[in-house]
């Protein structure tokens, strides 16, 4: 099943104050309880954004245990973003429909948000000056996007590149946008890598297919896999012209999470993976689905001195 948002496990001694303001509202996290955040979204059967929605509408299991939950928040936060771009040869008689779409995210966001963009052909590199970790201002990303596509495609080290900068960000939610073919034959990095990389993040990555028929590198089994490991979902516009729209949808859904938490009745510091199943129910509303990764990794046992 395609899941689309994201998971922030918050595991440590913890006690949480939310605080917000009319300018950012943003969720404020300090450290005295063993806590477990979600970051979900909630569709209907038409695949849009559900809104309104409360405490009591959720039920959340942890290994099949019911859990009480003791964080609650469906504001518009602002998000740390990396758009990862595909700039190698394929990508040639792409480029100005890609940068477009790319800025259509960027105007559809959280005024708020912090963005920075990861370009990669044979090599991955970020976009923006290195004086510069983060913008909002969409002229700078724009021309973090323009270089001229060319040479071989190393994804996965951009997409590493990526969870490893975005570690930086300072908002809450984090989210990473990957537009691509799925193909890879320069990376350093194995999928496999990546892949384990991507689950221990907090980060939610979604992923963009665009190819020709005829681009024999594509592989969109691969850019499946990147988004479902981390809760997100993968895209497959069918033309162009399309991409402004996916782009949007990108952009809503991240801006229409629900922030969940809880205090887990398993208190074992054991390393071990726990699954988390989350469901949404409103008398006014039939088959909502809820979108997030499917667990967590418990914090290890801190070895004795």
């Amino acid at each position: 099943m395609i899941r689309a948002l994201t998971l922030i496990a918050l595991l440590g001694s913890a006690s949480v104050l939310a605080q917000q303001s009319q300018a950012e509202p943003q969720l404020r996290l300090a450290v005295d309880v063993d806590l477990v955040v979600f970051n979900v979204t909630v569709i209907d059967q038409k695949g849009r954004p559900v809104p309104g929605l409360e405490p009591g509408d959720f039920v959340l299991s942890e290994d099949g245990r019911t859990q009480t939950i003791e964080l609650f928040s469906a504001a518009d936060v602002p998000a740390s973003v990396g758009l990862i771009s595909d700039n190698s040869g394929s990508m040639v008689d792409k480029r100005t429909e890609v940068v477009d779409a790319a800025l259509t995210f960027v105007a559809a966001s959280n005024p708020n948000d912090e963005l920075f963009v990861v370009n990669f052909n044979e090599m991955a590199a970020l976009g923006l000056p290195a004086s510069i970790r983060f913008t909002s201002d969409a002229r700078q990303l724009r021309s973090a996007l323009l270089p001229v596509p060319a040479g071989l495609t190393a994804l996965y080290d951009a997409v590493a590149l990526g969870l490893e900068h975005l570690s930086a960000g300072t908002r809450d939610r984090k989210a990473l946008v990957v537009l691509s073919d799925g193909g890879d034959n320069a990376s350093r990095r194995r999928l496999e890598d990546v892949l384990e990389m991507a689950r221990r993040s907090s980060a939610t990555i979604y992923t963009i297919g665009v190819y020709d028929d005829t681009n024999r590198d594509r592989n969109p089994r691969v850019l499946r896999q990147i988004a479902d490991v981390t809760g997100g979902r993968a895209y497959f516009p069918r033309a162009l012209p399309d991409l402004s729209q996916v782009w949007r949808d990108i952009a809503g859904g991240i801006r229409s999470q629900y922030t969940l938490g809880y205090q887990s009745t398993n208190a074992a510091h054991d390393g071990t993976f726990r699954k988390v199943t989350i469901a949404a129910a409103r008398k006014d509303s039939r088959g909502l689905r809820v979108s997030t990764r499917d667990g967590y990794l418990a914090p290890a046992a801190t070895p004795a001195r």
